[in-house]
């Protein structure tokens, strides 16, 4: 056990400072949500959806600007399908001739536009979404919590079953705080985020249950610094290519997917954090011990009754 006298980093020993930091972070976002409120988008509120088609491919930026100067609220303007084809987000109730009203304003900055649909989205469906994804996530949290603890044992089911809440929380929390549009696009990030930090927790569990059942010491905190450093290279690598791909998707993929990987960017980052010290570290609360991780022993007299012809 050399190797964890010399080991590199001291996770556990910072552990008390990355509860405070997350316990800082968790309590701005549940004000934040609570206070604030999350900003839905047109998928969960309702509005009207206008669809609109450019003899050439225009700047989305002054499309927008174009709309909010006449009185539009919060429009949320992208391609759709082609870079001429222009999907229009209106959170206004639906009238007769609106489509007609957005396209005579467009055409007043001589772009040659032309309507191809105007229609409504009730609140009564975005209604059903809100509570749909609701559940989903719950049901998805539910199912990671019981595959933990059928791999590993319910103490790790616990303390990734908090993480992932942790990475949930702080996420929505940004949205709230910042006041960035909450739609179903966020919501798919929201559950991507949970799998991608479930697999870096999956894998630092994985080390320490090893570690565990190898070692010949009882230091807890001893072989979770262990089994950090021995996943850290990996854990940043994975975190970092990561890191790189969604930082080019928020400012060069477009306002279709702007929040999806504004939302992902966050995820990763917090859930790279909680993979490294809230998951991990939450086993020292929850004592666990090396006795958990062994596996069940036979007794003297059992093995020689079984001997026995």
């Amino acid at each position: 056990m050399q190797s964890l006298i010399n080991r590199q980093l001291d996770f556990m020993g910072k552990r008390r400072y990355a509860f405070i930091t997350s316990a800082i972070l968790l309590l701005v976002s549940v004000v934040a949500v609570a206070w604030q409120g999350l900003n839905l988008g047109l998928d969960f509120t309702g509005g009207t959806l206008v669809e609109v088609r450019y003899a050439t491919a225009p700047a989305l930026n002054a499309v927008r600007e174009t709309l909010e100067a006449a009185g539009f609220q919060n429009v949320v303007v992208q391609t759709f399908g082609t870079s001429t084809e222009v999907l229009i987000r209106l959170q206004e109730t639906f009238e007769a001739g609106v489509g007609d009203q957005v396209v005579d304003l467009l055409r007043q900055t001589g772009s040659n536009v032309e309507l191809v649909r105007a229609e409504f989205v009730g609140a009564q469906v975005g209604d059903q979404l809100r509570d749909q994804s609701g559940m989903g996530m719950l049901v998805a949290l539910g199912i990671v919590m019981l595959y933990v603890a059928f791999r590993f044992q319910y103490k790790f089911a616990i303390g990734a079953l908090l993480a992932l809440v942790h990475d949930v929380i702080i996420v929505i929390g940004a949205f709230a705080l910042f006041g960035f549009e909450f739609d179903l696009t966020v919501l798919a990030a929201v559950l991507a985020v949970i799998g991608y930090s479930l697999n870096d927790t999956i894998v630092v569990y994985d080390r320490v249950r090893e570690n565990i059942r190898k070692s010949r010491i009882d230091d807890m905190p001893a072989i979770f610094n262990e089994s950090i450093n021995q996943t850290l290279s990996r854990t940043l690598a994975t975190s970092g290519t990561t890191l790189l791909v969604l930082l080019a998707l928020v400012f060069l993929g477009g306002d279709m997917i702007h929040f999806f990987a504004v939302a992902l960017l966050i995820g990763v980052t917090v859930g790279t954090f909680s993979s490294i010290y809230v998951s991990a570290a939450l086993l020292l609360p929850l004592k666990l011990q090396r006795v958990d991780l062994m596996p069940p022993q036979k007794d003297d007299d059992e093995e020689g009754e079984e001997e026995l012809p």
